[in-house]
């Protein structure tokens, strides 16, 4: 029963087999660890491992900055510990000195700029090219100044939708380029710069949309909508000190709503046919006024022609009347007789006749041969007399 006298520990050590090499440091092997269990036979290696250990466990620790030879155990442990402090300290401090420089130096590109904060506070603005902030009292922000930033409003959303001053509804699509101009006051002024201008350029649109009327938003003044919008959003920036700018405004879509816009289209039909016609109405009222006027112009001056024929003969007649009176006057019995032989002429100017003197052919024109009066025979043919 070996087992029963020592077993595996090594108790005894009289089995013959045991004392050979192999089976001593099996029998070290199995009893080493556990010395403390057993009988005392093994003892004197046990402290060797333990060293061993102890002193890989402080090299290690040493290694790590602890501090070495501190349990005082182990003459080679306590005699490492400061050549590896040393060495070890001074990499540490080359390598912190490394990373301190790594973070104080830093650089700007030209389309950029930085703003130094010592301890949280503006300090100054770095140029481009290689600077120098010491860290961590001097810390600096880099900022893109000269790339151009794009925020998109209405697009697809109900942000879009706006009300004009004859109080219809709008779909405005449109997209505000910007960069910064100051970046202290960009860093310092917003707390939310995105949502600062989505906020400050929805409401410019919504003010200069509410002062507009919707078919010339829709026809011909869209640049004109996107630059008062444009001025109106860089005025309220600048009042924020914003260190924003504000580049253009693409007005991308100025459209009634989906919803009613088939409805729209047909009303804007209706209203360019009523256009067309009232232009057409315009045009025939034009031209039957200016005929109407020319029209009474004439008549006018026909009538104006009369009355100064009318007044012109009867001042004639007046003064010929004038004048008779006057040599009637001067000589009664001469001027009767003018007046008399006047009035024959006229009352047998065109009147067919032959006058005989008194004395030719006898009393009465006896004497006269009557002839054959062809011209009162031709007269009665042609139905006159």
């Amino acid at each position: 029963m070996a087992g029963n006298n020592g077993g595996p520990w090594g108790g005894g050590g009289g089995n013959s087999d045991d004392d050979k090499p192999n089976g001593g440091n099996r029998g070290n092997n199995g009893g080493g660890p556990r010395g403390p269990r057993g009988p005392g036979g093994d003892g004197p290696q046990i402290p060797e491992i333990d060293e061993l250990v102890k002193k890989g466990q402080e090299r290690l620790r040493v290694l790590m900055g602890g501090k070495g030879g501190g349990s005082g155990t182990g003459g080679g442990g306590g005699g490492g510990g400061p050549a590896f402090t040393r060495g070890t300290l001074g990499l540490v401090g080359l390598g912190a000195v490394i990373l301190w420089g790594m973070a104080s130096f830093y650089t700007v590109a030209p389309e950029e700029q930085s703003v130094e904060l010592f301890l949280g506070e503006y300090y100054a603005t770095g140029e481009s090219g290689l600077n120098f902030a010491p860290w961590p009292l001097v810390t600096a922000e880099v900022l893109p100044v000269t790339r151009e930033q794009t925020e998109d409003i209405g697009a697809r959303t109900d942000t879009g939708l706006m009300l004009t001053t004859d109080e219809n509804i709008i779909d405005i699509d449109f997209q505000v380029v910007w960069n910064i101009n100051d970046p202290a006051k960009f860093l310092f002024n917003l707390a939310e710069p995105q949502e600062t201008i989505r906020a400050v350029s929805e409401s410019a649109m919504r003010e200069v949309i509410a002062r507009n009327q919707l078919a010339p938003i829709l026809n011909r003044d869209r640049q004109v909508i996107a630059d008062e919008a444009r001025e109106l959003i860089q005025a309220t920036l600048n009042q924020y000190d914003s260190g924003m700018n504000i580049i253009r405004l693409n007005l991308d879509k100025a459209d009634p709503p989906g919803e009613v816009i088939d409805s729209f289209r047909e009303v804007q039909a209706a209203e360019q046919e009523r256009d067309r016609l009232e232009r057409q109405a315009d045009a025939y009222a034009n031209r039957v006024t200016a005929g109407a006027r020319g029209e009474a112009a004439s008549s006018l001056e026909r009538a104006e022609a009369y009355r100064a024929q009318q007044v012109n003969e009867a001042q004639g007649e007046a003064a010929r009347f004038t004048s008779v009176l006057e040599e009637y006057v001067k000589a009664p019995g001469v001027t009767r007789k003018r007046l008399y032989l006047e009035t024959m002429e006229k009352v047998f100017g065109d009147v067919d006749k032959i006058i005989l003197e008194s004395g030719l052919g006898g009393e009465g024109g006896q004497g006269v041969v009557p002839y054959l009066p062809l011209n009162e025979l031709r007269r009665s043919g042609g139905g006159t007399n």
